[in-house]
């Protein structure tokens, strides 16, 4: 089942990119949150249908990346989308580091 975190992320990582886009031009915005969401969409779709460890290992770093992204701008905005995004990221970014974890996936072995 841990494949529906990462297609839950990647559907609200595209969403909160177009948001970002629609409210304030924001190119960046919009590659960010599909790049992010599309490697989601990838990481799920492995964990699925192909290789599962590297599909925790992808939505693992996705998770990741979007933490160390989005608190920093959370924290100074202080608006609902950031803060969003990055408390999904945080709670992702944990998910999917305890799987590893159990399952004894490098670095974590």
């Amino acid at each position: 089942m841990s494949y529906v975190p990462a297609f839950a992320m990647a559907v609200l990582c595209a969403f909160g990119g177009v948001i970002g886009f629609a409210r304030t031009g924001s190119v960046p915005s919009v590659i960010a949150g599909l790049s992010i969401g599309a490697l989601y969409g990838r990481s799920a779709d492995l964990i699925l249908h192909g290789d599962p460890n590297v599909g925790i290992q992808g939505a693992l770093a996705a998770s990741v990346f979007l933490c160390v992204s989005s608190v920093p701008r959370a924290l100074a905005k202080r608006k609902p989308v950031p803060a969003i995004l990055a408390v999904a990221g945080t709670v992702a970014a944990t998910y999917y580091g305890k799987v590893a974890s159990d399952l004894g996936l490098w670095p974590f072995a």
